[in-house]
């Protein structure tokens, strides 16, 4: 996934507001709380996400992902894929979705309502695999 991708895809994403900050940074939130950041690091794009508890300890293991600077250094269960090899496009975006989700779901009911963003149903990050 590129930027321009990134960008298109958490657009989706009901009530989702951009801004640009920090440097460059491609920072989506929703509900005045951010979901997903689009940075560089070592001269490539890096996409952070917010991520479950059994998400961030399995998935900071693989090659390209890490836990996300700053945010991780502060308790917050974030993560950050810093290099191509990390998640293939469709793990990133269930990641992005999952993350949209987690932070929504810390809305208040009323809020979510007015916003237009539906109730929270969390899905795993990465995709549970599919039954044999």
């Amino acid at each position: 996934m590129n930027r321009a991708e990134f960008n298109q895809f958490c657009a989706t994403f009901p009530a989702a507001e951009h801004v640009v900050q920090w440097g460059n940074s491609d920072v989506w939130k929703a509900g005045g709380k951010l979901f997903a950041v689009c940075g560089w690091a070592n001269g490539d794009d890096a996409f952070t996400f917010k991520a479950g508890e059994i998400a961030f300890e399995v998935l900071q293991e693989r090659r390209g992902v890490r836990p996300a600077p700053y945010l991780a250094s502060r308790g917050m269960k974030w993560l950050q894929q810093f290099a191509q090899d990390g998640l293939s496009d469709e793990e990133l975006r269930d990641c992005i979705t999952l993350s949209y989700q987690l932070v929504t779901a810390g809305l208040s009911k009323k809020k979510r309502t007015a916003l237009g963003i539906p109730d929270p149903a969390p899905k795993t990050c990465p995709p549970a695999p599919a039954p044999a």
